[in-house]
């Protein structure tokens, strides 16, 4: 069934750095319950099945092949995200992860991520958005998302929406796939 997406993580570091010596930066943001942590440990092959929310944040930092990966995993409450900004600088790329089912909280999503696409610290980084929890009948397809969110406006940077489930892990390959064919390839 393909590579496991940790695996195909570390692939697409390489690819992005070119040498062991340095580390990426990924910053994982989103509104709280929208899947992150579980997403996080998708990535780095550990148990979905014992998430609680994150209260303040997470960091996994992943050695393979002399490579560190930083994977900065934010809390989304409300209280937390005025502190978002100071976790953005030298961030190589930004995965913002949005709940496909909770309709209701899909512009208060848009107007944190738009907020953020303007901050200084994240001009011109790519932005991967996994449109999360797929798995459920409730939930939105990734292009109706992306219209909600107006993504045809973000020209300035590398984007891309992925259908995904953290839980199943259905979807998150494919995220770093375009990861490495499309931003990686652009580097070298």
């Amino acid at each position: 069934k393909g590579t496991a997406p940790c695996e195909g993580l570390f692939s697409v570091i390489e690819k992005l750095k070119g040498t062991t010596e340095q580390e990426l930066r990924i910053v994982l943001l989103g509104l709280d319950n929208a899947g992150k942590t579980t997403l996080l440990k998708q990535l780095a092959s550990g148990d979905v099945n014992t998430i609680t929310p994150t209260q303040g944040f997470n960091i996994k930092s992943v050695t393979c092949d002399s490579m560190k990966l930083n994977v900065w995993d934010i809390g989304g409450q409300r209280k937390i995200r005025p502190f978002w900004k100071k976790y953005l600088e030298n961030t190589d790329l930004l995965i913002y992860v949005i709940d496909s089912a909770d309709k209701k909280r899909f512009e208060e999503a848009g107007l944190e991520l738009s907020e953020l696409i303007d901050e200084e610290n994240l001009k011109g980084v790519p932005l991967l958005i996994f449109a999360n929890k797929q798995d459920l009948a409730t939930a939105s397809p990734a292009s109706e998302i992306a219209e909600g969110l107006n993504l045809h406006t973000y020209r300035d940077r590398e984007w891309q929406i992925q259908a995904c489930s953290a839980v199943s892990g259905e979807g998150v390959q494919d995220g770093m796939n375009w990861i490495s064919n499309n931003i990686v390839n652009k580097k070298k």
